[in-house]
């Protein structure tokens, strides 16, 4: 009829045809062995790109734990503990990353750059603001890559040279972060230096939010060079700098003008009405 179903065409072949042709299936055929090893192959890669991600969202979590903690630099009685609490969090990526880098011995890493690309990109911004903190500039992608060259442990070598004299050279694993990868960190860099300039403002610090916001200028300078020629993300978040920039700016011009007629405990409630006022017009 004109309602019934339709017949698929392996339904006009009896079952027990098709079970003879199963069990007439020679398994150790050429083709068959191909077969296996291709699934084999397939689930290895499968199962390293889980590992992956999973080592990436930790990665991830850890890296925003270090920015938030670096957040408290500006009201911490005691700056150098928090700096020092920070490489302590750092340490703990890398070794994160560490088992990325042996994760990846003997593979193509792009093959596997969408699982580890989220956790390199915001290991570059919880690492790129920990060094703006110190030196008040932008690190480069040679000094990160740089840290993220590692060696076997000290016992693991004393092991292997008194059970076989002649490995006396230790293993090195290295990762390096893209170009790509940490544009888009230093991108995101840029809003946590606007958090840090509203934070540092509410503390008292006037100095800061003018630094900051020369800094900024610069990397949104760097960026229109970039303009529509690099990656599609690169250029989607060039907007987001430019909200951060603009109320950095929009800070400084509060400070400068009416810095004087405001009393400093009420200058980080104007600028976060002021941000959000920023925020409504965009949106509309």
């Amino acid at each position: 009829g004109s309602g019934g179903f339709r017949k698929r065409k392996h339904d006009n072949f009896p079952h027990g045809q098709r079970r003879e042709e199963k069990e007439n299936v020679n398994p150790s055929s050429a083709l068959m062995t191909s077969f296996k090893s291709f699934q084999l192959e397939l689930d290895t890669r499968h199962d390293k790109y889980e590992r992956l991600v999973k080592l990436s969202r930790d990665i991830t979590i850890e890296s925003k734990r270090t920015i938030f903690l670096l957040h408290r630099f500006t009201s911490a009685p005691n700056g150098e503990e928090i700096l020092n609490e920070s490489e302590v969090k750092l340490d703990a990526v890398r070794r994160k990353i560490k088992q990325v880098a042996q994760e990846l011995i003997g593979e193509d890493m792009y093959q596997f750059h969408r699982a580890i690309s989220p956790g390199l990109q915001e290991y570059v911004e919880a690492v790129s603001f920990q060094y703006f903190i110190k030196t008040r500039s932008l690190i480069s992608v040679e000094e990160i890559n740089k840290q993220l060259i590692f060696t076997a442990e000290d016992r693991e070598e004393t092991t292997n040279t008194t059970s076989n004299s002649r490995d006396k050279q230790p293993h090195t694993w290295s990762l390096k972060v893209t170009p790509v990868d940490y544009l888009l960190g230093v991108a995101d860099l840029t809003g946590e230096l606007m958090r840090l300039c509203i934070s540092s403002v509410g503390n008292g610090d006037i100095d800061t939010p003018f630094e900051l916001s020369q800094f900024l200028r610069q990397i949104y300078d760097g960026f229109t060079f970039i303009g529509n020629t690099g990656p599609y993300e690169v250029s989607k978040k060039l907007y987001t700098l430019k909200q951060s920039l603009a109320k950095v700016e929009n800070a400084c011009y509060t400070l400068k003008v009416r810095g004087s007629e405001i009393p400093k405990h009420m200058l980080a409630d104007v600028f976060s009405t002021k941000t959000e006022l920023i925020d409504q017009e965009e949106g509309l």
